[in-house]
């Protein structure tokens, strides 16, 4: 069968395919402490699951509108008001089927043929694919450790250009774990005000803040009517399986989204989006408990990475990632998650999945448990001390 030309443009996202390996790894007897997966290993809520129950009973089964349940997108707005600090009104919001739609369809409804799109480089895969796939122009801004994974702002100001029709800012950011402060941010506001581009800002992971405050571009000076901020349930409430996400943007887009939602999915299922309430306004507890084990798994991670030789960490402020510097090594980044793999029974991503500057490091996921972290430690240390004797 002959496929369209553009079906060449669109990438993946390599942590289902290191998934992939590891499990078929596991098939064949072989143990693996899962570190590629950016999954929260906590279940579901007990009262998130009990409203989609209920739900499910009281017939919640049938198609909704396409932008999502009017009380759905009231919730929303309540929490982005208490979150962010800015009223929104449900007309600005869109739900969708897990958050990743809100970046596919933003960048499909403003990047055209030829138009060039901002993006962070080490950053989520599916940016620069999909800005690819749509004929548009990817335009990395480097990630930098000397400079704690901010955006490089001199960098952003001379790549911008009158082709630039989009910019893309994540914030707490995978894979690196870093967080853009406020006065990075207010510059990015600057300069996408300055020259009338709308700025998708990235905040699924603004919960799993460990240091500083989260800030959002929304609130910022001349970013209202220009700011597209998504976010979802995924990572929060541990509903990666659920799927539900949603967008907040000006009206006269959110109604093109909502045509690509017709177009598309119909819709976001209904229950789901019930249970979504139930997250937004149940106990927080479970979230509360949720970051603060991150936090302590972090920590140990962190701790335990930088006793490896040719490896150093630093300590991230945000996600729940870490992003070690593995060019003490001598060897490629894909080489060394490779042997991870294959010798260690440890499944970690390449920092090059990432983007070009993402080359020379690694991208480790401390969703798992504490005794698998430290089992995961003690596995490599092995791999990285072959390393050490190779370059001695």
């Amino acid at each position: 069968m002959n496929v369209a030309a553009r079906m060449g443009r669109l990438g993946t996202e390599s942590a289902f395919e290191v998934l992939a390996r590891a499990k078929a790894l596991e098939r064949a007897g072989r143990s693996v402490v899962h570190l590629e997966i950016g999954e929260p290993d906590f279940d579901t809520p007990a009262h998130i699951k009990e409203a989609a129950k209920q739900a499910l009973d009281a017939g919640a089964t049938h198609y909704g509108p396409s932008a999502g349940l009017p009380e759905l997108r009231e919730a929303i707005a309540k929490h982005m008001g208490e979150t962010r600090g800015v009223p929104v009104t449900p007309e600005e919001i869109v739900v969708t089927p897990g958050a990743k739609p809100i970046m596919f369809f933003t960048i499909l409804a403003l990047v055209g043929e030829g138009d060039e799109a901002i993006y962070p480089n080490p950053g989520f895969p599916i940016y620069e694919s999909v800005i690819r796939f749509v004929g548009g122009v990817p335009v990395p801004i480097p990630l930098r450790e000397a400079t704690g994974f901010g955006f490089d702002l001199d960098v952003l100001e001379r790549r911008l250009s009158p082709r630039t029709k989009l910019i893309i800012v994540n914030s707490p950011q995978n894979p690196t774990g870093g967080v853009l402060d406020r006065a990075q941010l207010e510059r990015v506001a600057a300069l996408a005000a300055a020259r009338n581009i709308p700025v998708l800002t990235d905040e699924i992971y603004r919960q799993f803040l460990y240091e500083g405050e989260f800030v959002s571009l929304l609130g910022m000076k001349g970013m209202r009517e220009r700011t597209i901020v998504l976010d979802g349930f995924s990572k929060s409430y541990a509903m990666t399986g659920w799927r539900l996400g949603y967008g907040v943007m000006p009206p006269a887009l959110a109604e093109h989204v909502t045509r690509l939602m017709v177009n598309s999915a119909s819709c976001t299922a209904s229950f789901v989006q019930l249970a979504g309430i139930a997250a937004l306004q149940g106990d927080q507890t479970p979230v509360a408990r949720m970051v603060a084990e991150f936090k302590r798994r972090r920590d140990l991670l962190v701790d335990g990475l930088n006793t490896l030789p040719g490896v150093s960490c630093v300590r991230p402020r945000g996600a729940f990632y870490v992003f070690p510097n593995v060019t003490g090594t001598g060897r490629p980044s894909a080489e060394v998650a490779e042997r991870l793999l294959n010798e260690a029974g440890v499944a970690v991503l390449s920092g090059a999945a990432f983007g070009e500057y993402g080359e020379g490091y690694l991208r480790l996921s401390y969703a798992n448990s504490e005794a698998n972290l430290k089992l995961a430690l003690e596995r490599m240390r092995p791999v990285f001390e072959d390393f050490a004797r190779r370059r001695s």
